[in-house]
């Protein structure tokens, strides 16, 4: 359940107790979904990124010293009543954004300037109801966005909305009828070939797979499958080599020895001809220590470390090794890591030399070292700059994406 769904369905009457605690984790939770089997890289070259501001109606232009991970702030968009952005997604040329406008029931089409600053492209067009999470298929031809409710505004349902890309201009089409996803379908996820699609349902505790080709979605065989008792199933992200899914559970129960622990991580095999998801021997998979659990979830570029990452800054940033070839999770050394944290959402820089955290309070940002997976918050490298890690991003953000 999300923030958003929460209030919409408060508006109506419709909210209650496992709305409300769900509300605390999901919208500005973990829509961040980074995951790769490539090597660190060296590059020191600057990028753009951009985060969207939900309470503010707009997204924000940042600008990110690839030398030392320091983050400027620069254009915003002009804030809009009700639009609530909440999703991000970049046309694999990088000259279109789109933003999903959860409130407003919309999805915003900006051009991206060479400065790196927005500017909107037409009239937002309509998607589904409460709009959520978007995601775009490796080809660049289809863009997929859940909504938390279904056509006429079924609370008990929810749905995918497909639509055609126009290669030229970024104009979107719908293509077909949305096709139905479970209860409140949230965060959305493209195996990195194309060829399968996940979804979290998590007031459900469950997740939703489907195989994509041409458009068409098509359900995965014994889905949805659930992930963990009471775990919410929030925040998904697949290896490199498309073998194995993972899924936060933030309010899971645990097992003997870790009863007194909250929330674990999922994982699954993922069947490559069908994409069917069977449970990873061990699944699920926690820490030893800490008082909440994983609300997003990150990968890093080498494909060899897990990062789920919490609310708190005590014991908040939990990072696993993936042994292959069974994709079993074991904890590093001194794992869970004390750091600020946050739990909005984690992802690695192009370069995969650094790791940003969204919190309450902004963009916490950390180096992090791929043979141990420790990490080290970055400060600032200019005593002009007044922002410092926490990255100010003057209210709670939503979502952050990079433009490359």
């Amino acid at each position: 359940m999300s923030f958003l769904r929460a209030a919409r369905a408060a508006r109506v009457g419709q909210s209650d107790g496992l709305r409300i605690l769900i509300a605390a984790f999901v919208v500005l939770a973990g829509f961040s979904l980074s995951c790769g089997n490539g090597n660190q890289s060296t590059s020191t070259s600057n990028h753009d990124a951009y985060v969207t501001l939900p309470a503010f109606g707009s997204v924000l232009l940042l600008h990110v010293d690839g030398a030392t991970g320091d983050i400027t702030t620069g254009a915003q968009t002009p804030q809009q009543q009700d639009f609530t952005p909440t999703g991000l997604a970049f046309l694999p040329s990088k000259n279109i954004l789109y933003a999903i406008n959860s409130f407003d029931d919309t999805i915003s089409i900006f051009n991206v300037a060479g400065d790196g600053t927005l500017t909107l492209g037409s009239t937002p067009i309509a998607a589904g109801a409460s709009p959520n999470a978007v995601v775009i298929d490796p080809t660049g031809k289809y863009l997929l966005v859940t909504n938390n409710f279904s056509n006429g505004g079924d609370y008990n349902g929810g749905d995918i909305s497909v639509f055609s890309i126009d290669a030229s201009t970024g104009a979107l089409s719908p293509f077909g009828s949305p096709v139905p996803a479970n209860t409140n379908p949230t965060n959305i996820l493209f195996t990195h070939s194309g060829q399968f699609v996940y979804v979290t349902n998590p007031e459900i505790g469950m997740v939703t797979g489907f195989s994509f080709a041409n458009g068409e979605l098509s359900l995965v065989p014994g889905t949805p499958v659930s992930s963990g008792q009471g775990g919410g199933a929030l925040s998904p992200a697949v290896d490199g080599s498309d073998q194995f899914l993972y899924v936060t559970n933030p309010s899971a129960t645990n097992p003997p020895p870790n009863q007194s622990t909250i929330g674990n991580i999922s994982g699954f095999n993922i069947d490559r001809t069908s994409g069917a998801l069977t449970p990873i021997l061990g699944s699920p998979f926690t820490s030893t220590v800490g008082g909440a659990g994983p609300t997003t979830i990150a990968i890093d570029p080498t494909g060899r470390l897990v990062y789920a990452v919490t609310p708190g800054s005590i014991f908040s940033v939990w990072c696993f090794e993936i042994t292959y070839p069974n994709g079993q999770l074991v904890a590093v050394t001194d794992s869970p890591f004390s750091v600020a944290a946050g739990g909005l959402f984690a992802l690695f820089d192009p370069s995969g030399r650094f790791f940003y955290i969204g919190s309450a309070i902004g963009i916490e940002a950390y180096t992090y070292d791929p043979s141990t997976g420790a990490l080290a918050p970055i400060y600032c490298s200019s005593s002009s700059h007044t922002g410092c890690s926490p990255f100010s991003t003057l209210t709670v953000p939503g979502k952050m994406v990079f433009s490359e």
